[in-house]
Formats: C-alpha cells, sequence, structure tokens
C-alpha cells in the first residue's frame, strides 16, 4: 500500500503548527497505524528530519496514551477502537490521510501529536477515590454487590483517559470521562461515603479545567474507545444535582443556628 499523509507539525505549544506532506510507501496491511508512523519516523530519522512525536506506550487500547484525528475522527474510522489497535486493511491504497493532535484548550500541545492530557489527572485527584481501610485485601464476599450495579460500575471503569471524548465534542467538553470517573465509585457501596462531595469536587474542577460543558450532541459516546454511555453523564448531573441541593440544605441550617 501507499498513502499520502498530512501531518500537524508543531514544535511547542508557543509555535506555530501547520501540516507537512509525507509519502508512505510499502505499508504493509497488517501493521498497526501506530507501527506504520514508526516506519515513517525511521525514514525521517535516516534523512535527518525530525521524527514526528506522538504519544503511545501499551499499544493494546488499554492505556489511553495514544489518539489523534484521522481525516477528522477521533481515533479513526473503525468505532470502539483506538489508533494503536487500528491496522492498516482498513485503509485502501492510495488513501489521504490528515493526522491532527486532540484540539481543546485543556489540552495544550506538547509537540506535532502528542497533548498535555495531565487536567484528566488533577480531576481524578479532586475525588475519584474511597476511603477504605489500608491493610490486607478483604474477602470478596463481605460487601455484597448487585450485580446490575457491578455491570454498570465495570462498564463505567473501562475508560481509559485517552481524551477522545473531549476532541469530539463540539464544545470540547470532559463530560463522560468525568462522569465515567463518578458512576465507576457512586454506583457501589465502598464509594458512597464520598459520593456527594465527590462529584461536587470533579465537576468543579471539570469547570476550573476550562473544559466545555455537555449539549448532549452525543459525538463523545461516538468515538470513545471503550464505547461508555452517554448515561454516565446523567448519572453525574443527577449525583452533581443532589449533593447541591445537600448543600444548600445545609448551608440554610447552619444559617439559622
Amino acid at each position: 500500500m501507499r498513502l499520502t499523509l498530512h501531518i500537524w507539525r508543531q514544535k511547542s505549544a508557543n509555535d506555530l503548527g501547520r501540516m507537512v506532506q509525507y509519502e508512505a510507501r510499502n505499508v504493509n496491511p497488517d501493521m498497526s497505524f501506530l507501527e506504520m508512523l514508526d516506519v515513517l519516523n525511521e525514514e525521517l530519522t535516516l534523512r535527518g528530519d525530525d521524527p514526528v512525536a506522538f504519544d503511545s506506550d501499551c499499544r493494546e487500547g488499554i492505556c489511553g496514551m495514544c489518539g489523534f484525528m484521522i481525516n477528522g475522527v477521533a481515533h479513526g474510522p473503525r468505532r470502539g477502537t483506538t489508533v494503536c489497535q487500528l491496522h492498516m486493511r482498513r485503509f485502501r491504497d492510495g488513501d489521504v490521510l490528515y493526522l491532527e493532535p486532540w484540539r481543546a484548550r485543556a489540552f495544550p500541545i506538547i509537540k506535532d501529536l502528542a497533548v498535555d492530557r495531565s487536567a484528566f489527572d488533577r480531576i481524578i485527584a479532586a475525588g475519584g477515590f474511597v476511603s477504605v481501610p489500608a491493610g490486607s485485601a478483604p474477602d470478596g464476599n463481605v460487601i455484597l454487590v448487585p450485580k446490575q450495579k457491578a455491570d454498570l460500575a465495570m462498564d463505567a471503569a473501562a475508560c481509559i483517559g485517552c481524551g477522545a471524548c473531549v476532541a469530539a465534542c463540539p464544545n470540547a467538553s470532559a463530560s463522560l470521562f468525568t462522569g465515567a470517573k463518578i458512576t465507576h465509585l457512586g454506583v457501589l457501596p465502598q464509594g458512597q461515603p464520598e459520593r456527594c462531595e465527590r462529584a461536587l469536587r470533579m465537576v468543579a474542577q471539570h469547570a476550573a479545567e476550562k473544559f466545555g460543558s455537555c449539549t448532549n450532541i452525543g459525538e463523545c459516546e461516538a468515538v470513545c474507545p471503550k464505547q461508555i454511555s452517554l448515561e454516565a453523564i446523567a448519572r453525574m448531573n443527577r449525583d452533581f444535582l443532589k449533593a447541591s441541593w445537600i448543600n444548600r440544605g445545609a448551608s440554610r441550617s447552619s444559617g439559622g443556628e
């Protein structure tokens, strides 16, 4: 296969970027997309050019490191797939591909296709934890969890924090990510002590990071490689509204006293 690649090149967040055209020759259809870029980078290095920077780690679709736009679609044309799991057989000989980084104020570009997603870390740090005793692991049957809630928690916990939801959203909202993190703890018994405070803190941090608001367009769900449902956002909103009313009632009681 032979492909024409238009890749966004930008040396740093403070530099102006531009699209640069490359020719990828003798592409093996069994290569993953990142392996194809590895081969391109080897050729660029041999020519003395700067290789294309992109994030990757596990290359198995579980770490969330990889991710960029391919022809305007986060992670490319195959649903439920990360870039590292996308194979070149999904494309045709002679295709023209445009590769761009996630575009969001909260994700400043580091270089080329690599962006800084540490805003996600700060959202998790704001409330993505539970109060449990330290020590040896408890017996698995000590706390009974209904299967429906266990399934909901596992589905939400599948979020790998890749940022595709933000990149696809016209508002650059991270509501699907935040909702997934709130949901996977909030539906379990172990997550109840901080449930209200968790929602308030994580939503507040979401806003502080300058992510946009959710307007239920659904692009985030469409490109999520783990196919997390918009229902996670609904659960986040319910927890946030409930926590807000509880806090308001507590404030009024304190003021009255």
